[in-house]
């Protein structure tokens, strides 16, 4: 009798223990804080100006920043032309001289991420897979740099400033259904 009360009073102290749902957070490694921050440091760069000895004061240098990717010329090309239906002409003047300069010209493409996962909602609930849910918040950034003669002659950033995803899964029989998928197979 005292274990079972023991036992509920545990289990009915845990339901409404969000602090035990799991969290995680993925960050890319940069001198980077923010989204705004790394298309500031974009935005200083201008193509036919910018020296290569100019991007490493911006911490753009692929030896000694982290997670930058050099480009050959055979990657700047598949990348922008990626089948036959795209020509030389379709492509912008500063990608053309780069694939013209072939191994002459190098490309730095800047991947930055920062991304928390945090699980909302009822412990007990989502432990045992009847209902869970999951924010996702953050920021990602992506430029691409062709440099050739150590000058950038080419520019491109994308990627999303906010990032704000909600992910909400309901299972009515909780662990019965993950049993009943292995015993059964998927239905």
């Amino acid at each position: 009798m005292l274990k079972t009360a023991a036992l509920l009073l545990l289990a009915a102290l845990l339901a409404g223990c969000g602090a035990m749902l799991p969290r995680s957070k993925e960050t890319t490694a940069s001198p980077w804080q923010s989204y705004q921050e790394v298309q500031q440091t974009f935005d200083k760069i201008v193509p036919g100006q910018t020296t290569f000895i100019e991007l490493k004061e911006l911490q753009l240098d692929p030896q000694a920043s982290p997670n930058i990717a050099i480009l050959n010329y055979s990657d700047v090309l598949r990348r922008f032309v990626p089948n036959a239906s795209v020509s030389l002409a379709d492509l912008d003047v500063g990608v053309k001289d780069c694939i013209s300069a072939k191994t002459v010209c190098t490309g730095y493409e800047v991947n930055q991420k920062a991304t928390n996962k945090k699980r909302d909602g009822n412990f007990l609930a989502d432990f045992l897979g009847f209902h869970r849910e999951t924010q996702t918040t953050g920021w990602a950034f992506n430029g691409l740099l062709l440099v050739k003669d150590g000058v950038v002659i080419y520019k491109l950033t994308g990627g999303q400033p906010v990032i704000l995803q909600h992910e909400e899964t309901r299972n009515p029989l909780g662990p019965a259904m993950g049993l009943a998928q292995k015993l059964f197979g998927t239905f």
